[in-house]
């Protein structure tokens, strides 16, 4: 509850990434001020750029947080940003000056392949051991592979690999952990060598793309249980509820557009069952007749009463009201973009929710390219922050004006009362105005910690 009550973000992290945008340009970490009192509002303040060219940077996470929060001497001082394609791992100093992050230390891929036999790094989660954890989508090669990577939060150096036993899972993606349940899960996105290259229609239906909810034992490290959500549906990323108490929690499923709460059983193994559905729209003008909603991020609210969603392809952001966990009820939705408003390519022919296709999104005089896709939700629940960018072979392909025009950073109000959406019309950071060329901006951190990196324990 005291996280609640943590200062106003002011100044908020991104990856900026200019793979696939044909610039030869690293990719870098931007500063951008939020506080609506700074002349520098709505600004890229600063930016550190990676000395290598290709990494596609992803996610961040921090090498402190609320799971060691019973350790006085812990500071959140160090963000750690594993790179999607070159796997290479970058530990960032953000505490010597929060507004100037500098390059700490540099992990080179070679050390991930040969310690660990993994590759292609997502999600980061610091431990209360003193350690940090990493999730692998698949081995060097870019066959499938879901493994962790685990390194020492003072040092950094590679410790090895946090599972064990003979069995893996076929894939990996993100993580969440819960000790009081003694459980870890981790999800599936695919096949490094296949999505690497974009979305090929093709690919489905072989075994390329993620079914699988992977349930680790959190004391031995072994894999357990396998929950399946269905052929292709593409797990990505999965959130328990903040309670430390609490077994139970949502996974958003990307191809399928589904939202599965997974819960823990009277028999102590875990189950998962839909809760939401988004339905797909049958369209024209577009590389499949029916158009998923594609649910590429979710959150929850740190009261553990609200649940965020964005549907990159369809373009809405939804907030849902989760006060009974079974039953997610709709009380906030927004368009941002898209691939189905007026005047575009695409006609839509049959529409189970929508009357009309939404106009297109224009803010400050901007029409925006592409749909919303990462959130992140301040503290006090009242501010939730979106960007535009997935993936950079998947921008490239779905939003071609996205890769010429830059993405966005935009900000929704939220009514944390009744609940609602609205857009923030004072705020916009147009990242298509960045000195090196338009970028694509990713993940949002703030330096006070946020509702996807905390664990508590």
């Amino acid at each position: 509850v005291s996280a609640l009550e943590g200062p106003r973000e002011e100044i908020i992290y991104v990856p900026c990434i200019y793979r696939n945008t044909g610039r030869k340009k690293p990719d870098f970490l931007a500063t951008v001020d939020v506080d609506p009192r700074s002349p520098q509002y709505c600004q890229v303040i600063h930016r550190l750029p990676m000395p290598n060219l290709g990494d596609e940077l992803h996610h961040s996470g921090w090498n402190a947080c609320s799971s060691c929060f019973g350790d006085s001497s812990k500071k959140r001082n160090r963000l750690i940003l594993p790179s999607l394609i070159s796997s290479r791992l970058y530990v960032v100093d953000v505490g010597t000056d929060q507004r100037a992050p500098r390059l700490f230390k540099v992990i080179n891929p070679e050390d991930v392949f040969w310690k660990c036999d993994l590759g292609y790094p997502h999600t980061s989660h610091c431990l209360g051991s003193g350690e940090v954890m990493i999730s692998t989508l698949g081995d060097p090669a870019g066959n499938g592979k879901g493994g962790f990577i685990l390194l020492d939060a003072e040092t950094f150096e590679i410790k090895g690999n946090w599972e064990r036993g003979d069995k893996k899972p076929p894939m990996g993606y993100d993580f969440w952990y819960q000790p009081r349940h003694n459980v870890l899960i981790s999800t599936e996105w695919g096949i490094p060598k296949f999505l690497g290259y974009g979305f090929n229609p093709n690919d489905l239906k072989k075994g390329r793309y993620g079914r699988r909810l992977n349930v680790w034992d959190w004391t031995t490290h072994t894999y357990v249980q396998a929950i399946d959500v269905g052929e292709d549906a593409a797990p990505l990323e999965i959130r328990f509820l903040h309670d430390p108490d609490a077994a139970e929690g949502f996974v958003g499923c990307t191809i399928s557009s589904a939202i599965h709460r997974f819960y823990k059983t009277e028999r102590g193994d875990w189950v998962a069952e839909k809760v939401i559905q988004v339905p797909s729209k049958k369209v024209k003008g577009w590389i499949l007749p029916e158009m998923p909603a594609f649910i590429t991020d979710i959150l929850i609210s740190l009261d553990d009463r609200f649940l965020y969603l964005s549907n990159w392809l369809h373009g809405d952001v939804r907030q849902y009201d989760i006060s009974n966990t079974r039953k997610p009820k709709l009380v906030g939705q927004v368009f941002v973009g898209g691939s189905i408003s007026k005047g575009g390519p695409v006609t839509v022919c049959e529409d189970e929710e929508l009357e009309s296709q939404p106009d297109p999104f224009v803010i400050q005089g901007k029409k925006v390219p592409g749909g919303p896709q990462m959130i992140q939700l301040s503290l006090d629940g009242k501010r939730l922050y979106v960007t535009t960018s997935l993936y950079s072979a998947w921008d490239r392909q779905f939003y071609p004006d996205l890769i010429r025009e830059g993405s966005v950073m935009l900000q929704l109000d939220v009514d944390t009362e009744r609940g609602g959406l609205k857009v923030n019309e004072k705020f916009l950071v147009d990242f298509g105005k960045e000195p090196g060329g338009p970028c694509m901006a990713h993940e949002m951190r703030y330096p006070g910690g946020d509702c996807t990196s905390d664990i508590w324990v």
